[in-house]
């Protein structure tokens, strides 16, 4: 019959094919049971030859590395896939057509990673993070398997700019700050270093808001960012894992042993059903998995109730499902909000540890000896902590092990990243709310919390005092449950994210823990980012250069930064040096390009960009800056009237400025929107005074995102990092700057130490007290008083005065720092701020010159010793 099977030629029935792939033996197996007529048939057709573009050793180039096959997919992607034709093709289809050619390829890449995982049958470690802040996948994609230049030119060919096709694309809204960028910069490093590795989290419909500036304020408003589909989601309709909430627990005795079984009944269920997302490698075939889950009901619709004409109600049990993954981070400032947070959080790990017993019992059985030699699972902050208590739970009630063989497994499976050193940021939930919503959670909470005091009070017998502090159960009212406790409990290690971190938190907020636990438990591993995504794709020309410096036309130093420390030398290059500054002032001008669209208003490039663009918070000190740009502004305008001119002032006092600011503020976080209201309504007086020129100008840029950040990181002359000592637990954008040359004023804070370490104090601006004095000062706020310096003060009678706008609207920031306590030490570090303005501005020149030979210097020595921070 030809290349065509007969039935006495098919495969073992036993060895059936499924949806839900094999064990190494089955796969070998399998591959022996076929017979070479059919892999003869498959192969003719395969995807796997025509575009298995990473493949270099094929004879048949692939669809990464030849037009040919890039425009064949597409115009078949255009007219089958998307039913359009080459008339009614447009910048959006283009973009669907060109994301679902690269993912074809993609796929084949994924696929045979996953083959050879699951053959070699190694460890696999899994992040679970609440949050991914992906940015945009295509020019990620494109990137890293070396195909920008052919899809370039292929899509020219079909009458298209690469540069609109990538605009159409919406950052995916999966998370919201650093903790999200650091997790999707993770898991695109085990890809590019070919580690066996998954990522877990949630399938947002909306994520967390669309920022839009109305009037000066913060508006929050869905954010579509599924509007058109998402071409790089694979759903997995037929991965659908039940999750119960509610209900109640009972015992079920053996009859056989005697024994009782505590039983779970939930009350409510509903299915997690998987989407997948390819994360390709850089320079490598390995392609890893994202598994996001989408909440679903079990049953969507009742029609007897909608017969009965209760409309509402027939379709209530979907509605109530599908706001579990509806948006990130619902507002919890009300107790429907909280629980349907604890929700978020139960069915993400739910699903997830489902999904990881299923594939770990695929090829070992019920062998949970080898479980922790199989499995690790990394807890990104304590969002994931309940996974702790889930897997504890399968354990014990579900598979039957004693309790504790079962939590010695669960101990070594675990390791928890800690992201803040401030104790009101950590997580808790109120007893009462974990009870309702899981039950048998809180059962074994009780009782780890149990074993565990009774292990410390044999440790301390005449220490009762510590009990109390090292609880899981936190007897206040109502009662808490503190997550970092019990993720430090259940897990081998716990790590800070950089150096000063980690030791703070052995020092402060754990310091009990590790007396308990002993200090070989903390450890540090400093963040870092991928510079794939941070240099080359937002950075393309210096990423160029840099390769072209370093005679690396593979640009090899992506993958190992410890090369960019060969452009030391040319730090007395004129010539390279006017290059590199050439590419700044290129970037620059796309930056006001975008801030022109973004905002109406009109900026200078040949300015200093002085830029702070991250999450809106007290902590991180959006106000500190604000102030130091209305006493500028300020003093600029008490020089003009003693008849300084502004030419004057530009040689003598000032350079001309734009300072940049961007990032979202929580929906309940009313001081951080009012900080963003002052910002907007400072920006509003400052931009319309004609009479300063172009001294100073200042921008918010709405609605901060990864893929605005790829335009203002390589644009940035100055960076600020500017968090009270001791609260920032690392930072990644200070790395994202540093890499892109921009210069960085910050505190003795976070990854600011390690990045000092490595570029030299000489090439940074520290200010600020240090974090052992931070608890002095706000005991000497709280019993001494406020000491509010006159420059300052100057700021706050301007602000009073209503130059900015109502003064009413700020009276609460204002009065937090004067009346009360001044947590945020902003009164202590402001004149230190304006000191080391002063002395930044001197190396910059405030006529120019100097600016190649001082700044540009610093700039380019940023990059060479940045080596420490890649992932």
């Amino acid at each position: 019959m030809g290349d065509y099977l007969t039935p006495a030629e098919l495969p073992h029935p036993k060895l059936k094919r499924t949806n839900t792939g094999f064990t190494p033996n089955q796969i070998i197996a399998l591959d022996a049971a076929i017979p070479e007529a059919a892999k003869k048939t498959w192969n003719k057709y395969s995807l796997l030859k025509p575009l298995g573009g990473r493949n270099h050793n094929e004879e048949e180039p692939g669809v990464f590395n030849a037009e040919e096959k890039f425009e064949e997919y597409f115009v078949r992607h255009v007219e089958t896939t998307l039913a359009r034709n080459m008339y009614n093709c447009d910048t959006l289809a283009a973009y669907q057509a060109t994301s679902n050619t690269i993912r074809d390829g993609l796929l084949v890449d994924w696929a045979n990673t996953q083959q050879k995982q699951t053959i070699h049958d190694g460890k696999r470690v899994y992040y679970l993070s609440l949050e991914f802040l992906m940015g945009r996948a295509l020019d990620n994609a494109l990137i890293n398997l070396n195909a920008r230049n052919n899809t370039t030119t292929s899509l020219e060919h079909l009458g298209f700019n690469l540069e609109d096709v990538l605009d159409q694309e919406p950052d995916a809204a999966l998370g919201n700050g650093g903790l999200g960028r650091l997790a999707a910069c993770f898991v695109d490093s085990l890809s590019s270093r070919n580690y066996s590795g998954w990522g877990y989290g949630l399938n947002y419909q909306y994520g967390i808001f669309k920022q839009k500036i109305i009037d000066g304020y913060q508006v929050e408003t869905p954010d579509y960012w599924l509007k058109y589909s998402n071409p790089w989601e694979i759903d997995r309709n037929e991965i659908q894992i039940p999750v119960d909430f509610y209900g109640y627990v009972y015992e079920n005795y053996d009859t056989n042993t005697g024994e009782a079984k505590k039983v779970w009944a939930g009350g409510e269920r509903v299915l997690a059903v998987a989407a997948d997302f390819p994360i390709p490698g850089y320079n490598t075939s390995t392609t890893n998995n994202l598994r996001l889950w989408n909440a679903r009901p079990t049953t969507e619709f009742d029609f007897g109730k909608f017969n009965a004409g209760d409309y509402q109600q027939s379709v209530a049990a979907q509605q109530r499902a599908e706001s579990i993954t509806s948006v990130l981070y619902p507002n919890d400032n009300f107790e429907s909000g909280k629980e349907l947070r604890l929700k978020q959080q139960y069915f993400w790990v739910a699903a997830s540890l489902h999904d990881i017993i299923r594939r770990f019992k695929k090829t070992h059985k019920s062998n949970w000896d080898k479980f922790a030699d199989q499995v690790a699972i990394q807890l990104n902050d304590t969002h994931p902590t309940l996974a702790i208590v889930e897997l504890q739970r399968v354990f014990v009630d579900v598979e039957g092990l004693d309790w504790d063989k079962a939590w010695s497994i669960v101990r070594k499976v675990f390791a928890y990243t800690n992201h803040t050193v401030m104790t009101e940021a950590l997580e808790k939930w109120p007893v009462t709310v974990l009870s309702r919503l899981l039950p048998r959670h809180m059962e074994i909470i009780y009782d780890i919390n149990f074993f565990f005091l009774k292990d410390v009070e044999r440790k301390f017998p005449h220490e009762r005092d510590i009990l109390s502090r090292v609880s899981v159960i936190e007897e206040s009212e109502p009662k808490q449950v503190r997550m970092a406790y019990l993720a430090i409990i259940g897990s081998h290690k716990v790590n800070g994210v950089a150096e000063l971190h980690s030791e703070l938190i052995k020092t402060t907020i754990f310091k009990d823990f590790v007396r308990v636990f002993g200090p070989d438990k903390f450890t540090n591993v400093t963040n870092g980012i991928t510079p794939r995504r941070w240099l080359r794709q937002a950075n393309p020309k210096l990423a160029a250069l840099i390769a072209e410096a370093l005679n690396d036309p593979n640009y090899e130093y992506l993958t190992n930064l410890g090369m960019l420390k060969k452009l030391e030398p040319l730090v007395d290059d004129d010539t390279f040096l006017k290059k590199w500054d050439a590419i700044k002032f290129d970037n620059k001008r796309r930056l006001a390009g975008l801030i022109k669209s973004e905002t109406g208003i009109e900026v200078d490039p040949s300015v200093m960009f002085d830029v702070q663009v991250k999450r809106i918070h007290e902590y991180k000190r959006q106000q500190l800056n604000i102030f130091a740009v209305i006493y500028r502004y300020l003093h600029i305008k008490k020089l003009i009237r003693e008849g300084k001119s502004v030419d004057d002032i530009k040689k003598n006092y000032y350079i001309p400025k734009c300072s940049i600011f961007g990032g979202k503020a929580a929906p309940g976080y009313y001081m951080a929107k009012t900080i963003i209201h002052l910002i907007n309504e400072v920006a509003s007086v400052v931009n319309h005074d004609t009479e300063i020129e172009n001294l100073l100008k200042v921008v918010f840029i709405p609605d901060y995102n990864v893929s605005k950040a790829e335009v203002i990181t390589p644009a940035s002359d100055l960076s600020n990092h500017i968090s009270t000592a001791g609260t920032e637990a690392s930072g990644t954008s200070n790395m994202k700057f540093a890499l892109n040359g921009g210069l960085i004023i910050g505190t003795v804070d976070g990854a600011n130490v390690e990045i000092t370490r490595e570029i030299g104090e000489e090439n940074i601006f520290l200010f600020g007290n240090l974090a052992e004095s931070v608890d002095e000062l706000r005991h000497k706020h709280v019993y001494e008083g406020v000491k509010v310096p006159e420059s300052l003060q100057e700021v706050f009678s301007a602000i009073e005065s209503g130059l900015f706008g109502n003064a009413d609207e700020f009276k609460s920031l204002v009065e937090s720092i004067k009346y009360h306590g001044d947590y945020y030490l902003v009164t202590d570090d402001f004149d230190l701020f304006l000191e080391a303005h002063r002395k930044l501005e001197k190396v910059y020149g405030h006529d120019g010159s100097g600016h190649l030979h001082n700044w540009v210097k610093k700039s380019l020595l940023n990059v060479a010793q940045y080596g420490l921070f890649q992932f």
